[in-house]
């Protein structure tokens, strides 16, 4: 199969609670027969989608401290460290929400500082924001803190909150972090033509359950 090129953007993604073995072996199989950048999936998987990818060149994301962003820090990084210690390549972290609301900055980027740190600088982390309860403030000093705490990526949504991602967000997360970051767009990306239109605005990397459909041109039914 001759390889689409968004494919490469795709974090090819199953975070729902009722997801069965058998639903994660098909993400897998369809992240490889489409040569997706990755999965995107919660921690308890990852051992069981290393089996499958095996050395493919499809990258493991786990999700941690999802999709609240309320867990206690060291919990997070412990979740992290056992993530990858069972075959993840990259983390996508929910930021705590809470204390952006109330502009805790210093603790916010303590929480992500816990992750990397934890992680040993070794491995990707992204930073999901959750973007739909926050306002266009809140969206920066969330960005300049994970920059800050040596994160690799801002992320717009867990899919599961307020809101998705939207062209704006993603154009103004862009324009915030440095050339060094990354900015990942995620929630409501269904179609070719929003994919199209989040790279374009500044995403390097796209997190959607309708990947099979983008890169088939048809509009997809992923939630995510």
């Amino acid at each position: 199969m001759e390889m689409n090129p968004i494919a490469g953007y795709i974090d090819h993604t199953l975070l729902k609670p009722d997801a069965t073995s058998e639903a994660i072996r098909k993400l897998c199989e369809e992240a490889l027969e489409h040569r997706f950048y990755g999965v995107c999936v919660n921690s308890q998987w990852v051992s069981y989608c290393k089996e499958i990818l095996g050395d493919s060149g499809v990258k493991i994301s786990a999700v941690v401290g999802f999709p609240l962003g309320a867990n206690h820090s060291g919990v997070k990084a412990f979740e992290a460290q056992l993530a990858i210690a069972n075959g993840a390549d990259e983390i996508d972290m929910v930021l705590p929400i809470g204390l952006v609301l109330e502009g805790n900055y210093d603790e916010v980027e303590r929480d992500i500082r816990h992750v990397v740190e934890g992680t040993f600088r070794k491995n990707v982390i992204k930073v999901i924001l959750e973007t739909g309860f926050l306002n266009d403030e809140q969206k920066i000093e969330a960005c300049r803190a994970a920059e800050r705490a040596g994160a690799h990526f801002v992320k717009t949504s867990t899919g599961f909150g307020p809101g998705k991602a939207t062209i704006e967000d993603v154009r103004l997360m862009r324009d915030t972090v440095s050339e060094e970051m990354s900015v990942k767009a995620s929630g409501g990306i269904k179609d070719l033509e929003t994919a199209l239109r989040m790279i374009e605005a500044g995403a390097s990397r796209l997190g959607t359950s309708s990947g099979v459909a983008i890169v088939s041109g048809v509009k997809g039914i992923g939630e995510y």
